[in-house]
């Protein structure tokens, strides 16, 4: 079972099923067994440049940042006691996405699932 904990603040309509379907569905690709859990977090602009700075020193806002608990270990992960798998944090921005799919032309659902299939490939460790 994976556990999806969406956190978005009212003024970002997001489709928190979609966002869940996409982890979950990102996670089957990859054949990740047993249980998992990942938080996924919608913020703004000014949150994403502060956090960006903060973890990256990079003045300026980005599309997509993952946080890891722990670092995987090509081939796998240590298994934790209680047998739950928590990846760590995937934040996207959200005015980023929403300029992101003007310039490509694509659904703001559809630019989401991507940044966010993007942060849980970099959970796992398997890079951009």
């Amino acid at each position: 079972m994976t556990t999806v904990i969406v956190n978005s603040g009212s003024r970002y309509k997001v489709n928190r099923k979609k966002i869940r379907e996409a982890v979950v569905g990102f996670l089957k690709k990859h054949k990740i067994p047993g249980e998992v859990e990942v938080g996924v977090n919608i913020v703004g602009a000014r949150k994403m440049r502060e956090l960006n700075l903060r973890f990256r020193g990079k003045d300026e806002a980005c599309p997509v940042l993952s946080f890891p608990l722990e670092r995987g270990v090509r081939g796998g992960f240590v298994n934790p006691p209680d047998k739950i798998l928590r990846l760590g944090d995937v934040v996207i921005s959200h005015p980023e996405v929403v300029r992101l799919s003007a310039e490509e032309n694509v659904l703001v659902e559809e630019k989401i699932k991507e940044l966010v299939e993007h942060g849980v490939r970099h959970l796992l460790g398997l890079g951009g």
